[in-house]
């Protein structure tokens, strides 16, 4: 890619705080959209035609950081818009801050606007800085903020910065004329990825628990966020198997309407209520969903057992004969009762 090519993919920094242009480029099935730019100084993520606003991903912002620093790197001079195409479909343009260089580096940031995504790295200064290396090839490294994975299981290495595949590819993508150069002197590459405030933001999610520490993961299948709305649609479910069918039978819900609640099933739909939410899913085994239905909201196995006469009556109203609602009446656990229906 020659400068006047990087040109058209990037809007150069001319002094000034005047914000980017109206977005362009967004190419979704069905038609283009526009959207001007918002007050914060970077173009608000595509709107759906209904319902609730998109957002683009931490791996697609981290990737157009890399975009930004390497243009600055290779041509000598920052900008303040850049263009990249996302797995999702389109091409997507991108507000760049920040711009800074020294000796052989260049950094950027691209906020994340995470839409209407009830998402905790919305505003995150993804910052990716480039620089040259004597190692030839890329080196993508985590820096401030990107959390480290120390168990396996992740498809990750352990010990490694928690960059998923999908980011990877994206960024490597990104830096791909910076390490053509690079070559051409027999030199490599190095793009260090930082989300300041990250490790603040993952005591708020899963991390943690999954191993990755110190940070955020920067994630991101298509580069582009769906927001649903929690006001619309929770599942609640009392353990994972029981979440897990819920997911295979709901998949066009995202991870954030499931909710595991475990034995708490009372203070779960309080909570609900508390919140506003419309409509709430149960998903659970027969027998923690009989005793909800004999009036109990702490499921746990102490707090008393199942009703086979309650059983029975269901039975019997949802068409079962004398014959086997009888036997149901007689069943030992719900499980029992529900291998005879």
């Amino acid at each position: 890619m020659g400068r006047g090519e990087r040109r058209r993919l990037c809007r150069r920094s001319e002094g000034g705080d005047a914000p980017p242009q109206t977005m362009t480029g967004l190419r979704e099935a069905g038609g283009a959209g526009n959207a001007a730019a918002d007050e914060e100084g970077y173009s608000p993520a595509p709107r759906r035609r209904r319902g609730l606003r998109s957002g683009f991903t931490t791996g697609a912002c981290a990737a157009a950081a890399t975009r930004a620093a390497c243009t600055h790197l290779l041509d000598g001079e920052p900008v303040e818009e850049v263009t990249i195409p996302l797995p999702a479909g389109f091409d997507q343009r991108f507000a760049v801050e920040d711009p800074r260089t020294g000796d052989g580096w260049a950094s950027a940031v691209v906020v994340k606007d995470a839409g209407d995504d009830p998402d905790v790295t919305h505003g995150a200064r993804v910052t990716a800085t480039v620089a040259w290396s004597r190692d030839p090839g890329l080196d993508l490294r985590g820096g401030e903020g990107v959390g480290t994975v120390t168990l396996p299981g992740l498809g990750l290495d352990v010990g490694g910065p928690a960059i998923n595949s999908v980011p990877r590819r994206m960024i490597g993508e990104a830096a791909a004329e910076a390490v053509a150069a690079a070559a051409g002197r027999g030199r490599g590459v190095t793009v260090t990825v930082s989300v300041p405030g990250g490790e603040e933001m993952a005591r708020r999610t899963m991390n943690p628990r999954l191993g990755v520490l110190g940070g955020i993961s920067i994630l991101g299948t298509t580069g582009v966020v769906h927001a649903w709305s929690t006001a619309s649609c929770l599942v609640l479910s009392t353990g994972g198997r029981s979440e897990a069918y819920a997911r295979a039978r709901l998949p066009e819900l995202t991870d954030v309407a499931f909710v595991e609640m475990g034995e708490f099933a009372g203070h779960a739909l309080d909570r609900a209520h508390e919140l506003g939410v419309r409509r709430v899913t149960l998903a659970g085994m027969v027998g923690k969903l009989a005793k909800l239905a004999q009036g109990q909201f702490q499921l746990h196995v102490a707090g008393g057992g199942v009703d086979p006469v309650l059983l029975a009556g269901l039975a019997e109203r949802a068409g079962a004969d004398a014959a086997l609602a009888e036997r149901v009446r007689g069943a030992n656990t719900a499980r029992h009762a529900q291998e005879m229906v």
